[in-house]
C-alpha cells in the first residue's frame, strides 16, 4: 500500500499527546492532577525525540534513492513533526501558566527570583550552602551535554558565558517559609544563588536548556543471547552522549548565546527548539502534594478484591474449577502476586516459567520467585534485555535470579518477547497439570495501578498445552509452536486476524450481520489496516479505540475512490492510561473475543513474541464484553479520531447519560461484589 494511503505515525503519535494535554488544559480534571498530565506530557516529548526523531534523522542520511524506494520523504516530515510540536508548546506553556495562576487561589505558590520574600531568600541562601552547592557542577563547555539533564546557562560580559549542571540528586520542588503553600524549583535556587557558585564571575543573566539525545543502541545482529545482554549492558551509557536530537532552551535567550550554543556543542538548526523557563517538567510527577489539597486531587477509588481469587483458600482450586479474569487498576494486583507465591510454598508445584518485560526495581513478584527458588522448585524466567529503557533493571534482576539457580534466558537476537506470560506446574493425581496467566500488560506492581489491563487465569487444557509450546520456542527446544487456541507473533497472529477479517467480509457480502470491535494501543501495519478498508468497503461495521496513533485513513481523506465510511475511531485518555488490547468479531453471531499483548503493529505481528487468548468462558466473556461496550459508549473522555485530528470530544446525545468508562468500570465491578456479598 502505498504511504498516501496511511496517516504517518509520528505525526498522528503528535495528535496522541495533544490529547494529554487537552486533559491538562480541562477545567473537569482536578487542579493538581493537571499537573500529572503535564507531566506526562513533557515526558511523552521527551521519549518522542529520543526514539522516533532520532529514528528519522538517520533515515534522513540515507542514500535519495534508497528513501524514494521507501517512499519517505524525511526532511518534509521532519519539518511537519517539528513545526506541529512547536504550536504544542506553545499551549503548554499557556496551560502550564493558567494551571500555576489557578494555584494561587488555592493558597499554593510558586515563587522565583522575581518575588521571593526578603525571608525567603535568607532561607534559600542556606538551603543553598548547606545542600545543594556541593552537588552543583561547573561543566566544561568543551565536554558534550548529558542526554536530558538541566543546565545552567550563565551569561557574562562580552558573549561569554557559563554552564552549570542542575544537580539530579536533589529534589526538584523547595518547600518555602510562608503563608499557604509556597514552593520554588532548584532551578530558581541556584538562579538565586549564582554569585555565590561563581564568585570570580560577572553574571548578568540565567537561561535553562536541556539536550535529548539518541536513544537507540544501534546493536549489530551477528552475536548470541548472552553476547547481546552484555553489549547492551555494556551500550547504556551510549544514551548519554548519542546523536543530539533536541536543544531545548529558554525562548528568552539571546540570539548571541542561541548561535554560541549551536557552534560550541556542533549542534544544527534543526536541532534548536525554543521552551519555556524551566524543563523536565516530567519532575510534576514527583510535585509533593501539600496536606488538605485532597479536593484538587482525584478522588480515592481503593483497588477492589477479585470476587473468586481474593478470597481463595486455594487459588489454584479455584482456577481448576473456572477461567477468572481480572482487570487493572480496578482489581488489586495482589491476586497474580498471589498465584506466584502460593505456587512457591505449595508442595504439589514442581516448577514456575514465565517471561519478564518489565519488572519492578522491587516487587512481592521477585520475593516469591526468589522464594520458589528456595525451596527448590524449577524456574524458568525469560528476561527481555532489549524493553527500552528497563534494560538496566531486567538485566540486574535476571542475573540475581540467575544467581539462585533459575535458568534464566535473555534476549532472542532480532526478535523481543513482549508476551506478558506465565505458567505453573502442579502434580496432581499422579498426572502434572497446567496453570496459565496471560496478560495484557506487564508483571509490574506499580504501573499496574495506572494501567488498565486484562488477565486470564486457566487451566483450559489447549490454552496451557499452546503455552508450554511458547515457553518450548522461548527455551529453543522447537522452532514453530503447534496451536490449537492462542495466537502467537510471528507465527500465527497476522494470518489469524486476517483470516477473522475476511470472515466478516464474507459474511457482509451474503447480507449477514458483520462486525468487528477492536481496542488497542496503536494501529500502524499496513496490511491491516488494507484489511480493514476492504472490510468496511464490503458493509462490516467497524468500531475502533485506539489510545495512540493511528494510521487509518477514514473515507473523505482516502483516495481509494468510493470508499465506505462505516468506521467509527475514537481515544480514551483519562484517569488511568488504557492499556488492554481486546478483539471480538460477529462470527456468524458466535462471537469471538481475544485478549493479549499485541497491537495492530507490523513489530508486534512480525518481529515480537506476542500471545493472545480467546476468552472461552461465557460468563467472563459477557463480564469483558459489558467493559469494552462501556469503553465504546464513552461520552466523557473519549475522542474522535478523525482525518483533521480535531480531537474534538464524543458528542453525548440528549437522551443519553453521562458515561465516563474508567468510573462506570470501576461501579459495574464494585456493584458486582457487593451483589455477590
Amino acid at each position: 500500500m502505498k504511504k498516501e494511503n496511511l496517516k504517518h505515525r509520528d505525526i498522528n503519535w503528535l495528535y496522541f499527546n495533544e490529547r494529554v494535554l487537552l486533559e491538562a488544559e480541562n477545567k473537569d480534571t482536578p487542579l493538581l492532577e493537571r499537573l500529572k498530565f503535564l507531566a506526562i506530557f513533557s515526558s511523552n516529548l521527551d521519549e518522542f525525540f529520543k526514539v522516533r526523531v532520532s529514528q528519522l534523522r538517520q533515515i534522513k542520511q540515507l542514500d535519495k534513492k534508497f528513501r524514494k524506494k521507501l517512499m519517505f520523504k524525511a526532511n518534509s516530515t521532519l519539518q511537519h513533526i517539528l513545526k506541529t510540536i512547536n504550536e504544542h508548546q506553545i499551549q503548554f506553556g499557556k496551560v502550564i501558566a493558567s494551571t500555576l495562576a489557578e494555584l494561587e487561589d488555592h493558597s499554593i505558590f510558586f515563587r522565583n527570583t522575581s518575588n521571593f520574600t526578603q525571608e525567603q531568600k535568607q532561607f534559600l541562601a542556606s538551603v543553598f550552602d548547606e545542600t545543594i552547592k556541593a552537588s552543583c557542577a561547573l561543566h566544561e563547555i568543551k565536554d558534550e551535554l548529558t542526554d536530558a539533564a538541566i543546565y545552567l546557562v550563565v551569561t557574562h560580559p562580552n558573549h561569554a558565558y557559563s554552564v552549570v549542571k542542575i544537580p539530579t540528586d536533589q529534589e526538584r520542588f523547595i518547600r518555602l517559609p510562608g503563608e499557604g503553600h509556597q514552593f520554588t524549583f532548584i532551578d530558581d535556587v541556584i538562579k538565586l544563588n549564582i554569585k555565590r557558585l561563581l564568585p570570580n564571575k560577572e553574571v548578568i543573566d540565567c537561561f535553562s536548556i536541556k539536550l535529548s539525545r539518541d536513544a537507540e543502541l544501534y546493536l549489530e545482529d551477528d552475536y548470541s543471547d548472552i553476547e547481546l545482554v552484555e553489549k547492551i549492558y555494556n551500550s547504556l551509557d551510549k544514551r548519554l552522549s548519542g546523536q543530539a536530537t533536541r536543544l531545548l532552551y529558554d525562548e528568552s535567550m539571546p540570539n548571541w548565546l542561541i548561535d554560541a550554543l549551536k557552534n560550541d556543542f556542533k549542534l544544527g538548526f534543526v536541532d534548536l527548539s525554543p521552551g519555556g523557563t524551566y524543563h523536565n517538567l516530567s519532575d510534576f510527577f514527583s510535585f509533593p502534594l501539600p496536606e488538605g489539597t485532597e479536593h484538587l486531587q482525584y478522588q480515592a477509588k481503593p483497588a477492589l478484591p477479585h470476587k473468586e481469587l481474593s478470597n481463595s483458600d486455594n487459588i489454584f482450586d479455584t482456577i481448576a474449577k473456572k477461567d477468572q479474569l481480572v482487570h487493572f487498576p480496578y482489581h488489586d494486583f495482589k491476586v497474580v502476586e498471589d498465584l506466584l507465591t502460593e505456587a512457591a510454598t505449595d508442595s504439589q508445584v514442581s516448577a514456575i516459567k514465565m517471561t519478564i518485560y518489565r519488572i519492578a526495581k522491587s516487587s512481592s513478584l521477585a520475593d516469591a520467585i526468589i522464594t520458589a527458588l528456595d525451596n527448590n522448585k524449577k524456574v524458568t524466567l525469560f528476561v527481555e534485555a532489549q524493553a527500552r529503557f528497563d534494560e538496566a533493571n531486567n538485566i540486574k534482576w535476571g542475573r540475581i535470579f540467575e544467581e539462585k539457580g533459575a535458568k534464566v534466558i535473555f534476549s532472542i537476537p532480532q526478535v523481543k518477547v513482549h508476551s506478558k506470560i506465565a505458567m505453573v506446574y502442579r502434580n496432581e493425581d499422579d498426572k502434572v497439570k497446567r496453570y496459565a496467566y496471560i496478560c495484557t500488560g506487564n508483571f509490574n506492581a506499580k504501573t499496574s495501578k495506572i494501567y488498565c489491563d486484562h488477565g486470564l487465569f486457566t487451566a483450559d487444557k489447549k490454552i496451557t498445552k499452546d503455552l508450554g509450546q511458547v515457553f518450548q520456542v522461548l527455551e529453543r527446544k522447537i522452532f514453530v509452536p503447534k496451536l490449537k487456541r492462542l495466537m502467537v507473533s510471528p507465527f500465527t497472529t497476522r494470518i489469524t486476524f486476517l483470516n477473522l477479517i475476511q470472515n466478516e467480509i464474507n459474511a457482509a457480502r451474503e447480507g449477514k450481520k458483520a462486525a468487528i470491535t477492536a481496542k488497542m494501543n496503536s494501529l500502524e501495519d499496513s496490511n491491516m489496516i488494507k484489511a480493514l478498508y476492504r472490510a468496511v468497503n464490503a458493509g462490516v461495521d467497524v468500531r475502533l479505540i485506539i489510545r495512540g496513533f493511528c494510521c487509518y485513513l477514514t473515507a473523505k481523506d482516502n483516495l481509494n475512490e468510493g470508499m465506505k465510511d462505516n468506521i467509527y475511531i475514537t481515544s480514551i485518555v483519562d484517569r488511568y492510561l488504557e492499556h488492554g488490547r481486546i478483539y471480538l468479531f460477529e462470527n456468524g453471531g458466535n462471537e469471538l473475543m481475544y485478549i493479549g499483548s499485541a497491537d495492530w503493529m507490523t513489530r508486534n505481528l512480525d518481529r515480537r513474541i506476542e500471545v493472545l487468548t480467546p476468552i472461552l468462558d461465557p460468563d467472563i466473556f459477557d463480564e469483558l464484553k459489558h467493559i469494552l461496550t462501556l469503553q465504546l459508549n464513552d461520552n466523557q473522555k473519549a475522542r474522535v479520531l478523525d482525518v483533521e485530528n480535531s480531537n474534538k470530544r464524543v458528542e453525548q446525545t440528549a437522551n443519553q447519560e453521562k458515561i465516563r468508562s474508567q468510573y462506570a468500570i470501576y461501579d459495574y465491578l464494585k456493584n458486582k461484589l457487593d451483589e455477590d456479598c
